[in-house]
């Protein structure tokens, strides 16, 4: 039974054989956020950079409080003969579990077949889940059409300063780009307090301020 997750639903918790061994998801998650990512198969071109893309931001990764965690439906020594190859054609070391789900646990779990698209293959599914347990983001690619990782970076930069600063963050907005604060914040003590670099009021509901510090 396939479940229909939105933005705010509890990531369901699963327990999953992985290249490194048996994850009890939420228990492996711990405290940290984590980006859960699926892929259609192991040994395809687009996947096998993705892949690689991931390990080499492992420090980008890494300075945010993220594990990645990436999904197919091909068994563990497959996987573990892909990671082999991903390290050697893109010359990096995949550093993070690839869950074996042939049983389709998790593909069920998180809807990552579309059977118009694939009754099989899993689509390219990204869900950022905060350490809460709590999806914040999803994003859905076609299997012809890679990733873009500085997007899900962007993306967590967004969520973690806005969960904590009274801000969103406006049109192609990157890690250190003025924001917007909330219209909810209107005292002029609180947003003194909050914003003493100043804003400026394009208009009433658009104010702009520099970004504080995360």
């Amino acid at each position: 039974m396939t479940t229909t997750l939105r933005l705010g639903d509890t990531a369901p918790d699963f327990t999953q054989d992985s290249s490194d061994g048996p994850i009890d998801f939420h228990d492996w998650a711990g405290d940290s956020w984590v980006v859960l990512f699926s892929h259609p198969a192991d040994f395809t071109p687009v996947c096998t950079t993705e892949l690689g893309k991931t390990a080499a931001l492992g420090s980008e990764f890494a300075r945010r409080g993220v594990k990645p965690i990436a999904v197919s439906v091909d068994p563990v020594d497959k996987h573990r003969q892909w990671i082999g190859d991903i390290n050697d054609t893109q010359n990096t070391t995949v550093n993070f579990p690839i869950l074996a789900d042939a049983d389709r646990k998790v593909a069920n779990l998180y809807d990552l077949i579309h059977p118009n698209a694939s009754t099989t293959a899993t689509v390219r599914s990204v869900f950022i889940i905060d350490p809460k347990k709590v999806i914040r983001t999803t994003i859905t690619y076609p299997a012809s059409t890679g990733r873009n990782f500085d997007e899900i970076l962007r993306v967590i930069d967004s969520l973690q300063l806005t969960d904590s600063h009274k801000v969103a963050t406006p049109a192609n907005w990157r890690d250190g780009d003025d924001v917007v604060i909330v219209p909810s914040v209107q005292d002029p003590v609180e947003i003194a307090q909050r914003f003493p670099k100043g804003y400026t009021a394009v208009r009433p509901y658009l104010r702009i301020t520099p970004q504080p510090n995360r």
